[in-house]
């Protein structure tokens, strides 16, 4: 049999060469390929004489179903929202977030919540601190007395001998379930890149080892019932370190964000087989741990000053909530030098469309000008519904003219300078109104369904045309010159 040569694996997108090179040509990332010795195959191959695999039992898509296994709820309200309920048995979960931002204080949390009122139900696996160090944590977040069983290992096969046997990681007995399922709830592994398959040359944190080590405790989770719960590094790009086939073996992908000079943090559902995608759950970072935050937009909107030009408050859906967030806009008068557009919290392409279809459909001149474009809070927006509340915060930083303190903006701007309706304005009107707002401009198609200003006791505004916005915020700039 011909011997098995080697293979050079990138370690930044997992694509496979036939010899080394300094520079991965499918991702163009330098000295990130390093050499993997490949499996050895079965003789004869899968299917070609190697041996027949065994029968795989199909069912009607129509058939009843046995009845699902409750969820594992957290208490933890902002978590539970953002993974649709609660822990789903037999899942996997992918968190991901910058060094530091709290994913180990997070998840530290979690599976103190859990495990109230149930021993052995949750086990926390650490592959980066000792067990005194995970100890210290608790202790400074007040969950010292948590029936939480710890454990420090990074070898998946004495993980997987010690779960398998259906009993906690600490000597307390535990009684196994009549179908074999392990009595746990959920298993944290924190982290998957410090994981190692002792089958494999390479070292921990590659892609292989990344791949095999999530894949064996995935079906581990899978079999057993419990729930999976996998942390991992990210890149200095924001992406989760490791083969993107990671983020499609796990049946949900969270990613914890948040700026190191905000004490905001946002838990965000990229991906979500339970549960909308899209949804996020905010939290405060304090000394004692993470706080939920009930209601995100009145501490978005906390610090707001009131009539001052450049600001403009948008009415944003992210999933299911509505979010009411500030968006700032300065801009610098003419000068020689090349001028400077820097967007924080927002797409910089898009800030870049918005200035063109001003300049080009409107007559607004920012050429030569800074452009500066903050999201306050820390929030990051994607939604282009926010076009127009960007438009309006831009008119008005450069007009000196000021938005209405009471007046929410939404609708998302075509390239001719049409204001294009956006989703469930409804929903987003009914959060406004909570918080005091009694206007709103929005798309003109916004007000389609019929009462809907009287339910949400807002008083629309429609905005067909950008150039409407213009003419309003030039008009109100007029005004304040005059009156000074």
């Amino acid at each position: 049999m011909a011997k098995a040569q080697p293979r050079y694996v990138c370690q930044n997108c997992g694509a496979t060469q036939s010899k080394w090179s300094g520079r991965c040509e499918n991702c163009g990332e330098w000295n990130s390929i390093t050499e993997e010795a490949p499996r050895e195959a079965a003789p004869g191959g899968l299917g070609a004489g190697g041996g027949r695999g065994r029968t795989v039992p199909f069912e009607r898509l129509a058939d009843e179903s046995v009845k699902e296994a409750p969820r594992h709820v957290t208490g933890i309200a902002e978590f539970d929202r953002v993974t649709g309920g609660g822990l789903v048995p037999a899942s996997a979960l992918l968190i991901g977030g910058d060094p530091g931002i709290g994913k180990s204080t997070l998840l530290l949390q979690v599976s103190a919540a859990l495990s109230k009122g149930r021993r052995g139900a949750v086990a926390y696996i650490s592959g980066e601190e000792s067990i005194d160090q995970v100890r210290l944590r608790a202790r400074r977040m007040g969950l010292a007395e948590a029936q939480v069983d710890l454990a420090a290992a990074t070898s998946v096969r004495d993980i997987i001998g010690s779960l398998e046997t259906g009993e906690p990681l600490s000597a307390s007995p535990t009684i196994v379930k009549k179908d074999g399922r392990s009595p746990l709830a959920a298993v944290i592994i924190d982290s998957i890149q410090t994981m190692f398959v002792d089958t494999l040359d390479s070292a921990p944190g590659t892609v292989a080892q990344v791949r095999s080590s999530a894949a064996e405790l995935i079906r581990l989770a899978k079999r057993r019932g419990f729930a999976l719960l996998l942390v991992g590094h990210v890149t200095k790009e924001g992406m989760i370190a490791g083969p993107r086939v990671l983020e499609h073996m796990v049946d949900t992908v969270l990613y914890f964000e948040g700026e190191r000079g905000h004490h905001y943090r946002i838990l965000r559902a990229v991906k979500n087989r339970f549960g909308p995608a899209n949804e996020i759950g905010v939290f405060e970072m304090t000394d004692r741990g993470l706080s939920e935050v009930a209601n995100p937009s009145r501490l978005f909107l906390a610090e707001r000053h009131e009539r001052v030009s450049g600001t403009a408050v948008f009415a944003g859906l992210e999933g299911t909530r509505p979010l009411l967030v500030e968006i700032q806009a300065l801009v610098g008068p003419p000068g020689p030098a090349t001028p400077r557009r820097a967007a924080v919290g927002w797409d910089s392409n898009r800030l870049a469309m918005v200035l063109a279809v001003l300049e080009a459909r409107c007559g607004v001149a920012f050429a030569g000008r800074d452009v500066y474009l903050n999201v306050a809070g820390g929030l990051k927006i994607a939604e282009p519904a926010a076009d127009l509340a960007v438009a309006a915060a831009l008119v008005s930083a450069l007009a000196d003219a000021v938005v209405p303190e009471d007046t929410v903006v939404f609708g998302e701007i075509g390239l001719g300078g049409e204001v294009r309706r956006v989703s469930q304005p409804e929903l987003r009107l009914r959060e406004a109104a909570k918080l005091g707002f009694a206007k709103a401009l929005l798309p003109a198609a916004g007000k389609a369904a019929k009462g809907t200003p009287k339910a949400t006791g807002i008083e629309p505004r429609e905005i067909a045309h950008l150039h409407e916005l213009v003419a309003m915020l030039a008009a109100d700039g007029q005004k304040r010159k005059k009156g000074s």
